[in-house]
């Protein structure tokens, strides 16, 4: 997960199967605005739909790890915490750079089994 990008990945089958690629999200960012204040709502907007854009990718988690480049892992594990649907859902996360698809499941496969 990063600012412009989230890669969900998930289980073929609720508790056994192999990890892959559930589905992608993207973020295009804020336009350009010569309105400082504009651009910031502009931006706190777009994150908030992009959050809701994931968790609807989310259906019946237990537990879930985020992983990414920055900070927008942390803001995302806040915005679940605050969710009613996911404020029991364990989470953890980790800071990485950024993985292939490939690599993104291999880690997934590790760090949950």
């Amino acid at each position: 997960m990063d600012s412009h990008q989230a890669s969900i990945v998930g289980r073929d089958d609720s508790d056994s199967g192999e990890f892959n690629i559930v589905a992608v999200v993207k973020n295009p960012g804020a336009n350009a605005n010569s309105n400082e204040n504009a651009a910031n709502n502009q931006e706190i907007t777009l994150k908030q739909k992009y959050f809701k854009e994931i968790t609807a990718k989310m259906l019946n988690i237990d537990e879930i790890h985020v992983t990414g480049t920055g900070q927008i892992q942390e803001e995302f594990i806040k915005f679940l915490a605050e969710s009613p649907q996911y404020k029991n859902v364990a989470s953890s996360e980790s800071t990485t750079n950024k993985m292939k698809d490939d690599q993104l499941v291999a880690h997934f496969t590790k760090h949950f089994n």
